[in-house]
């Protein structure tokens, strides 16, 4: 029996609300760390299919993979103990040689995977070309609490240049939990390390984590969507509470961002597309790690009536908003937010909730000038949309002039003015002729 096609109005509006993502991301560096489980589990076959989609819309990706589970079965086979000291595996000569039978078996499938053509897939004309090589100079980790942890080594030095090279030729770069020394000696390094060390050196626009849990958590089992490097590092103060997964990934995410990469994902490696749904949707699937940012979205107060005024005065002049005056403002100031960048405000917006009609009305959405493709439009009514959801309406509409195209790429559809709220169709402005916008959720 055929599947049922996707209805073409929900498939336009779902790929016009992607085309932002789009656009941010062609040309952007992206580290993808994930374990070897993703490949013991058969997963990897979903994640690359997910790639190639990256890939092909102009993402640099560097992927990084570990090799623990094949490790172990390796030293299973060889009738060998593993050894770990305060939580890190002790690499002796004997175990040496099994993690790199290991490490080499599972790169080579990754390879072939990512090599994959077929049609009627994902894979099918997919141009993957994967680049391998030195590029991770490593260093013995020494003597810690009196062990010799012998050839576990550490990140000495991240070969950008040469990883750069690749990535210029459209080439995605694989990197192993191998680090090679200048005496020619190979190191056991971890994936975490690797992933991290190479997205800072890389100055990369994002780094994600595949793990075993959704994300971050608070107290109360609730996924923590987004979190900024100050709220981390209260999480992991809380060492007593926090899974395995985030104890060891979450100091990356804080680590990377303090050191310039723009955003680090925690997201689940069970849940299929797991990246795309993280990165191409307004609230993700995981967790998302900024460090602090200048941007402040925050409720208005009477004392911004001025600043909102001086914002929202071009945008009146050239007939794109309805004139509001200083006292109808400070009436409603408590129906406004605003966007603060460094203290000064830049964007707001205005809801009117309908209760009635399980509706509101989205107003004044503005961003100064200077400020504009630079998705901060998107933030506002991301905000102005969880804000109606928490009134309990199911629907945002709109009335425009100018604006048109922006709200219909965002999922709103055009709608007849009789259906607007009883007490909003009698103030209808038929001279203004705006045309009404609804998005449901």
């Amino acid at each position: 029996m055929p599947h049922s096609p996707v209805p073409s109005a929900e498939f336009v509006a779902w790929f016009r609300s992607v085309a932002p993502y789009i656009h941010a991301f062609r040309g952007r560096t992206f580290v993808v760390a994930f374990g070897g489980e993703v490949v013991a589990d058969g997963k990897f076959i979903e994640l690359t299919h997910d790639l190639n989609l990256l890939s092909s819309l102009g993402v640099r990706l560097v992927l990084v993979h570990g090799a623990r589970p094949q490790i172990e079965r390796h030293l299973i086979r060889n009738n060998l103990d593993g050894h770990y000291h305060h939580g890190i595996r002790l690499t002796d000569s004997e175990t040496m040689q099994c993690v790199k039978e290991a490490v080499g078996r599972v790169r080579v499938e990754i390879e072939a995977l990512l090599s994959m053509g077929l049609a009627n897939s994902p894979m099918a004309n997919a141009d993957i070309r994967v680049a391998g090589g030195n590029f991770i100079t490593a260093q013995p980790m020494g003597v810690i609490h009196g062990v010799d942890l012998l050839y576990t080594g550490s990140v000495r030095k991240v070969d950008v240049v040469a990883i750069k090279d690749r990535l210029d030729r459209n080439e995605v770069v694989l990197l192993s939990p191998l680090g090679y020394s200048p005496t020619g000696e190979v190191f056991n390094l971890t994936l975490e390390e690797v992933a991290t060390r190479t997205a800072i050196a890389l100055d990369a626009d994002k780094l994600i984590f595949l793990m075993e849990m959704e994300g971050v958590q608070d107290a109360q089992g609730n996924l923590l969507r987004e979190l900024t490097v100050a709220d981390a590092r209260t999480i992991l103060s809380e060492k007593d509470r926090l899974s395995e997964d985030v104890a060891l990934f979450l100091p990356c995410a804080v680590l990377a961002c303090e050191a310039g990469v723009a955003r680090t994902h925690l997201v689940s490696r069970h849940v299929d597309g797991s990246i795309l749904q993280e990165l191409f949707s307004d609230i993700g699937i995981g967790s998302m790690v900024v460090e602090s940012p200048l941007n402040t979205l925050r409720d208005a107060t009477i004392d911004d009536v001025g600043g909102i005024l001086q914002l929202l005065q071009p945008l009146e002049v050239e007939g794109i908003l309805v004139r509001r005056g200083r006292e109808r403002l400070e009436r409603e100031i408590e129906r406004f937010v605003v966007l603060e960048h460094d203290h000064r405000i830049i964007g707001c917006a205005a809801l009117y909730p309908f209760f009635e009609e399980q509706a509101a009305e989205l107003a004044c959405l503005a961003v100064q000038i200077n400020y504009r493709k630079q998705g901060y439009g998107d933030l506002l009514l991301k905000h102005m949309i969880a804000k109606a959801q928490e009134k309990g309406l199911n629907r945002l509409f709109v009335l425009t002039t100018r604006t048109a195209h922006w709200f219909i790429e965002r999922g709103f559809k055009e709608m007849d003015i009789n259906e607007l709220p009883s007490q909003k169709k009698m103030l209808y402005n038929f001279q203004r002729r705006s045309k009404v916008f609804v998005r449901k959720f």
